[in-house]
């Protein structure tokens, strides 16, 4: 019996989960209807003043629509667009200071209503500060003061009791992700600028390049050619990468001895033998502006660990270490 119950549980908690992403799912659909229609140029009117700012997006919003606010300016903020959030509350109390005449201000607020915005809106009227809403109110305050309005579709709640923001809550982040993706593209923002407002955790290590992390100098394990392999052997110890790099006269990277090749000729008399014997020619190499990860990938697919870092003549510059990868978190 209590089985049975258990089981009555979990099949409507999934019934329930189901129509609560399809409520909202219903509400992307229509919020992305609405963009190919009536909201396609109030949309790439926000686009154009605010790429034309030399300052920065103040975003606010009070309660549920606070909380994406936040999230939208945050966004912004990593996507190249400089951006902050600003509480309503906060602001009538002193923090309008934060907000300069060389700003545009981004209003949330569903119903347009919130009396919490007030202080914001009749400041921003004050000081000709750009106003872009988004709300679901297009005859609100809040859509009558705006210089540009970005009005939602009213669509169900997930809420059973039309209640709980759920549905309105997701096409105000949605809105706000299309916002910031278009400003990204629009400036040409590229992998190497996200890098730049993300150099810590997993994405500062996605981005971080082979240069930034590669050993150089004595620290890079090489011999010329001719090199006995005893001495080889001692410079591979000595560098502790698992293998030594072989260069011509030139000083062109033309072999590789790793722990593997010495395994392989062991049978032989290592004495009697150079690097030009035993070292694996023309070894994988990288660039310098290789990102972190793909060096990983090449470590995995040749299932190696250590990869040369050489310029277009194949001169070495640094060596990286699959351990310089676990160490700055990309594995």
């Amino acid at each position: 019996m209590i089985k049975r119950a258990v089981k009555l549980v979990e099949a409507g908690a999934i019934e329930s989960a189901l129509r609560t992403v399809a409520t909202e799912k219903s509400g992307l659909d229509a919020l992305q209807g609405a963009l190919t229609g009536y909201l396609a140029g109030p949309f790439c009117n926000a686009i154009k003043v605010i790429g034309s700012i030399s300052g920065r997006v103040v975003v606010s919003g009070v309660g549920k629509s606070g909380h994406i606010g936040s999230k939208i300016a945050a966004t912004f903020a990593s996507t190249g667009t400089p951006s902050f959030f600003v509480h309503p509350v906060e602001a009538n109390h002193g923090d309008l200071g934060m907000i300069a005449r060389d700003d545009v201000i981004l209003a949330m607020s569903w119903s347009g209503e919130s009396t919490e915005l007030h202080g914001i809106l009749s400041y921003s009227r004050r000081f000709s500060i750009p106003l872009i809403a988004m709300t679901a109110g297009e005859t609100s305050t809040l859509a009558r003061e705006a210089d540009i309005v970005l009005l939602l579709p009213k669509e169900q709640e997930a809420c059973p009791h039309g209640l709980a923001p759920t549905t309105s809550t997701m096409m105000q982040l949605a809105m706000g992700d299309a916002l910031a993706v278009a400003l990204l593209e629009a400036r040409g923002f590229t992998a190497l600028d996200f890098r730049t407002f993300h150099p810590g955790g997993k994405l500062g290590a996605m981005l971080t390049h082979v240069t930034d992390i590669m050993h150089t100098g004595d620290s890079i394990p090489l011999v010329p050619l001719g090199t006995s392999m005893p001495d080889a052997i001692t410079m591979l110890s000595m560098k502790r990468f698992g293998c030594v790099g072989v260069v011509d006269g030139k000083g062109t990277l033309c072999g590789i001895v790793t722990d593997g090749d010495i395994a392989r000729h062991l049978a032989r008399n290592l004495a009697e033998l150079t690097v030009d014997d035993v070292m694996t020619r023309n070894p994988k190499i990288v660039a310098p502006a290789t990102l972190a990860t793909s060096a990983m990938g090449l470590l995995n697919q040749h299932n190696i660990s250590a990869l040369f870092v050489a310029d277009e003549d194949r001169t070495p510059l640094g060596i990286v270490h699959f351990h310089d990868l676990l160490r700055i978190g990309v594995a």
